[in-house]
């Protein structure tokens, strides 16, 4: 049976499911992430309910078949049936590592009090940080193990490209594909990722236990 990280390892390859208008359903690869992945024309529900409730609740959703598992009616009912929340449906990003020594000075922070550090904690296991003068960029294992990066960038050193640099320095760091899950209304993270060198892939709505 294929599973939640491997649908996630092809992706990152650039292997997508069949453009069919279908969905899959696969178990969670673990008790904390519940959610969808919507990829062209395909979507990837990952729960531990019964995929005849998600088949059926997709079905009566009356929307565009190809929306169905984005759209706010199914959204609410899985949140219902899971008692799970959920705060956006994000655009989902990939880019592979890069060799040499990141573009900019790093310094790794053990025992970091950082709120973006303290909200990766509470969403992702093996969380590791590092600061820049004015920002901290953040890597963590997050949905299905994948490896995910963040960043915040202090308001006063905003729009001096900081955020790129950053971006492009997590690639530097690692040594599998790295993802970002990105607000697609934050168009200027969304344009730091894209000039960083990571491509769209999908969106996600992810759930959250309360």
């Amino acid at each position: 049976m294929e599973t939640l990280r491997d649908i996630l390892g092809a992706a990152a390859r650039g292997v997508f499911p069949p453009a069919n208008g279908g969905t899959t359903v696969v178990p969670q690869a673990c008790h904390r992430d519940a959610g969808v992945l919507a990829f062209t024309a395909h979507s990837v529900v990952f729960t531990d309910e019964d995929p005849g409730w998600v088949y059926d609740t997709l079905r009566a959703t009356d929307c565009d078949p190809l929306a169905a598992s984005m759209n706010p009616r199914f959204l609410a009912a899985f949140m219902e049936r899971t008692g799970r929340r959920a705060e956006t449906i994000d655009a989902l990003l990939v880019a592979a590592p890069l060799p040499g020594e990141p573009p900019l000075a790093l310094r790794e922070i053990d025992d970091a009090v950082h709120s973006r550090v303290g909200y990766a904690r509470g969403r992702r296991d093996e969380v590791r940080a590092w600061e820049a003068d004015g920002a901290v960029l953040v890597t963590g294992r997050g949905v299905g193990g994948r490896l995910e990066v963040s960043v915040e960038v202090d308001e006063g050193v905003r729009q001096r490209g900081l955020g790129r640099l950053l971006v492009r320095a997590a690639r530097h760091l690692v040594a599998e594909p790295l993802w970002a899950q990105v607000a697609p209304g934050n168009a200027r993270s969304v344009r730091a990722f894209q000039a960083a060198g990571y491509r769209a892939v999908g969106s996600e709505a992810l759930l959250l236990p309360e």
